[in-house]
C-alpha cells in the first residue's frame, strides 16, 4: 500500500512539479528559495493528505499551499529584517553604554539619557534583554508577563530609540 502511494506521489510530482515550481518562483527571490517553498508545500500536503489516505491533492490545493508558504516566508523575512536593523543601530551604542571609561563618551551619555526617558515598562525590558542578556522567557518570568508581550515592548522601545537617536543625530550634523 505505502509503496503504491509513493508511486502516486512521484507521479504526481513528475507530472505537475515544473508548474508548482514556476508558481512558487513568483513568491521567491531566487530558483534556492523556490524549490524550498515547493518542498515546504509538499512536506506540509503529504501530512495532511496522509490523514485522508495519502493521495496527492488537488492541483489548486497545492498552489494555494504554496502561497501560503510564500506569505509566511514574507512576513517572517520583513519582521526579521526589521528586528536586525533596530538591533544593529543599537548595537553601535552597546560597547559604550557598558564600557565604565566610556563614562563622558557623548554617545553613552546620550543613549543613556534615551533609556532613561523610556516608559519604565519599555526601560526594563530593553535592560534585561540587551545588558542582562535575558531571553523573552526569563523576562515574562521576571515581570509576570507572557512572553509575546515582552517581546512586544522590547520592539516597540528599539523604534522609540531608534526615532530619538536618529533625529539627535539629524540635528547634530544637519
Amino acid at each position: 500500500m505505502r509503496k503504491r502511494r509513493a508511486k502516486e506521489w512521484k507521479l504526481w510530482m513528475a507530472e505537475n512539479g515544473h508548474r508548482l515550481l514556476a508558481f512558487a518562483r513568483t513568491w521567491a527571490p531566487c530558483q534556492a528559495d523556490a524549490e524550498d517553498l515547493v518542498q515546504e508545500a509538499v512536506m506540509r500536503l503529504w501530512t495532511v493528505q496522509e490523514e485522508k489516505g495519502g493521495h496527492p491533492p488537488d492541483l489548486p490545493l497545492a498552489f494555494s499551499t504554496i502561497r501560503f508558504a510564500g506569505l509566511n516566508r514574507h512576513r517572517s523575512e520583513t519582521r526579521r529584517k526589521k528586528r536586525e536593523e533596530s538591533v544593529l543601530y543599537l548595537n553601535d551604542f552597546d560597547d559604550v553604554w557598558l564600557d565604565p571609561t566610556m563614562e563622558d563618551d557623548e554617545d553613552a551619555r546620550q543613549l543613556r539619557e534615551e533609556v532613561a526617558q523610556l516608559s519604565e515598562k519599555l526601560r526594563e525590558v530593553v535592560t534585561m534583554k540587551i545588558w542582562g542578556g535575558l531571553t523573552f522567557a526569563e523576562i515574562s518570568e521576571a515581570l509576570a508577563i507572557s512572553p509575546n508581550t515582552a517581546a512586544s515592548r522590547y520592539r516597540y522601545a528599539l523604534e522609540q530609540l531608534a526615532q530619538k537617536l536618529n533625529r539627535t543625530k539629524e540635528v547634530d550634523h544637519g
